[in-house]
């Protein structure tokens, strides 16, 4: 579903922050993508989902091309970023219904997801206000919903659980699950080796923009935790 091959990204005044990237997530794959601040992490993803152009390499979803069929891969693609930017002048459900109708998503089906969600996330009762009033949470929140509405063949996420309490995490936990049951896939970036190791099937290690790991989670980790696995090729990849 998701093809990264040879992509690299060097910004301004010769920083690499992405080197020689090759990356696959199959369907059905919840792959976690660790790794420091700085590390490549959100660079990579804000061009998988194509906020970012680069010039090395290519990346692929669903067979398309981000360079050359960008319409195609966002119309199966899902993103969350780290920090939601909503539109504030807007009611939580009129931009839910935005997102839908940029989608082609019937009336009726609409509907019903977004009850599902908002009921799930516990935020139904609030669609109606500004999302100016909306605290961080609650815009985590219909971000999510308005990635679901669609049902993503892919979905990418950056630092999703950020912001979210315990019991919505654990909600996005199991939504996450059952998209993958069905077929989808998820790329997420986390800083929470704990949740990774539990959710993940997959992960990659990011380091300076090198890929310094990657594999099943069986693989990786065998008889350690994903925390000693990760300071352990940290250190060495120095």
């Amino acid at each position: 579903m998701l093809e990264i091959r040879n992509f690299s990204k060097t910004y301004q005044k010769g920083k690499r922050a992405a080197d020689h990237i090759d990356l696959t997530v199959e369907d059905g794959d919840i792959y976690g993508f660790i790794g420091h601040n700085g590390a490549g992490k959100s660079t990579t993803i804000r061009a998988i989902v194509g906020v970012l152009e680069f010039e090395e390499g290519d990346i692929r979803i669903d067979g398309h091309s981000v360079k050359t069929e960008p319409m195609a891969c966002k119309k199966v693609t899902a993103y969350i970023p780290d920090n939601p930017d909503l539109y504030e002048h807007l009611t939580g459900i009129q931009y839910l219904n935005f997102v839908a109708d940029i989608f082609g998503i019937d009336g009726k089906v609409r509907e019903e997801r977004i009850k599902k969600y908002g009921d799930l996330f516990e935020i139904t009762s609030a669609l109606g206000d500004l999302i100016s009033s909306y605290s961080h949470g609650m815009k985590q929140k219909v971000a999510i919903i308005s990635a679901l509405i669609h049902e993503p063949k892919l979905m990418v996420l950056d630092e999703p659980f950020v912001g979210l309490d315990p019991k919505a995490a654990l909600d996005l936990k199991n939504v996450m699950k059952e998209l993958c049951a069905g077929g989808s896939c998820i790329f997420f970036s986390t800083h929470v080796l704990e949740v990774a190791q539990k959710l993940c099937n997959k992960i990659a290690i990011i380091k300076q923009g090198k890929i310094v790991a990657a594999g099943t989670m069986e693989e990786l980790i065998k008889d350690q935790t994903l925390e000693d696995v990760f300071m352990e090729v940290v250190e060495d990849a120095r």
